[in-house]
């Protein structure tokens, strides 16, 4: 297990947007931390009131969005216009090509999300949308996101990746068999969490490169991100 640490990510703060990256992202660049197997970005964001991400394009990545804590009003060139709220997934696929933008609708409130990126494993695809809450989500327990079929009523991507999301009370556990050749991103979107003996707080994040049991244990109010990786 190597553990990659909150405050050893990526940092920018520019006013309207406070930002941590967990890989090399925008200005910051570390060739040590370029991303894991296909997941290419996961940056937590804290985006200020009223402010947001003016209409840009991106191709041939798959976008997803989780948040945290208040709301993000999106709209793209598909078509799509709406205002996701806390534990809600957006995904995206830029395929070939889309554009779109991202804005915090609250006059008040500040909104947290990640925003993950993970590689395709085709290039030129037509672009997509899907998402789906998860704000009532039992605690205790590991709930599907996405997956490269869409089973067990997940999102489908285009990659042989999992995405599972644990939400824990004080107390709670869980366990996560990885299969042989696969690979195991967790990022600990909030809360205090031992992963195999070895304390996690918000932020920081573990990575398991063979088969192997990983065991969950909240010592408070949590929320996990599991990437099962090809």
């Amino acid at each position: 297990m190597i553990i990659r640490r909150a405050d050893e990510r990526g940092h920018a703060s520019h006013g309207w947007l406070d930002t941590w990256h967990t890989f090399s992202f925008a200005e910051y660049y570390d060739p040590q931390w370029m991303g894991f197997r296909s997941l290419r970005v996961i940056n937590d964001d804290l985006v200020m009131p009223g402010m947001g991400f003016g209409t840009h394009p991106h191709r041939d990545m798959e976008i997803i969005t989780y948040i945290l804590s208040g709301s993000l009003e999106h709209k793209d060139s598909m078509g799509n216009g709406r205002i996701i709220r806390t534990g809600e997934v957006q995904y995206m696929s830029a395929g070939s090509g889309v554009q779109h933008s991202e804005f915090n609708p609250s006059r008040d409130e500040a909104v947290h999300l990640l925003q993950i990126w993970i590689q395709p494993d085709s290039k030129g695809l037509t672009p997509r949308y899907a998402e789906k809450s998860f704000a009532n989500a039992a605690a205790g327990a590991l709930h599907l996101v996405a997956s490269k079929t869409g089973r067990d009523g997940s999102i489908a991507i285009h990659q042989d990746a999992d995405l599972w999301l644990a939400k824990f009370g004080a107390g709670d556990s869980a366990t996560f068999e990885l299969a042989a050749g696969r690979h195991a991103w967790l990022h600990v979107a909030e809360g205090e969490v031992t992963i195999n003996g070895k304390n996690l707080t918000g932020g920081d994040a573990a990575a398991f490169d063979r088969a192997t049991s990983i065991e969950l244990l909240a010592a408070r109010p949590s929320q996990v991100l599991l990437f099962d990786l090809n």
